[in-house]
């Protein structure tokens, strides 16, 4: 079974994974995997370079900082960037998930109802967090300006947009609620697989 773990940036959606891999759960952290298959698949890197230039690597190297500026006010742009990743990283999370051995397993994805992939999933994971509270994690967290930030945000569906459309919701302000919630859900997983 393959359930998609989602939820807007600062959310906590990494604190969610962590705790289910506490539980013997294999987790696929699609933000992390994205980057990696940028780096290191020629065929990606090239293409990035046509839609993006040059400045898209530096040293051959991922510059992050560059692309999320050139993508984050252009949804144009940030969709055919999407167009090249997506399919990478999904062709790679199903060779990863075949490989494992458990009940269920999760891919860690932040936009699966922006993207509509949602129909990947046999059951999805939303985690919420109050806006301002996500605005706080992140800029104690990342190395990013509040208006970058809100322009990232932006990209994504509010909870009130994603809420109806999850299986299961984690309101994730209090890590002890947010261990119980995860803890029932990955009984009902269980239980559903």
């Amino acid at each position: 079974m393959i359930v998609g773990l989602t939820g807007g940036i600062g959310s906590g959606k990494s604190t969610v994974a962590k705790q289910f891999e506490t539980l013997g759960i294999p987790v696929y952290e699609s933000d992390g995997q994205a980057k990696t298959l940028m780096q290191s698949s020629k065929k990606i890197r090239k293409a990035i370079i046509e839609i993006i230039g040059k400045k898209a690597y530096v040293d051959k190297k991922l510059n992050t900082a560059y692309i999320a500026q050139k993508v984050f006010n252009n949804t144009e742009l940030l969709a055919e960037l999407n167009a090249i990743v997506h399919p990478a990283v999904r062709k790679h999370f199903l060779k990863w998930s075949k490989k494992q051995h458990s009940p269920y397993v999760i891919q860690e994805n932040a936009i699966i109802f922006e993207t509509g992939s949602q129909d990947f999933y046999d059951k999805i994971v939303l985690v919420t967090a109050p806006v301002d509270l996500r605005i706080r994690r992140v800029l104690k967290r990342d190395n990013t300006s509040k208006e970058d930030l809100l322009a990232r945000m932006n990209n994504q569906l509010g909870d009130s947009e994603k809420i109806p459309l999850a299986d299961y919701v984690i309101e994730n302000i209090d890590l002890g609620k947010t261990k119980e919630k995860i803890e029932e859900i990955h009984r009902l997983l269980l239980e559903y697989s």
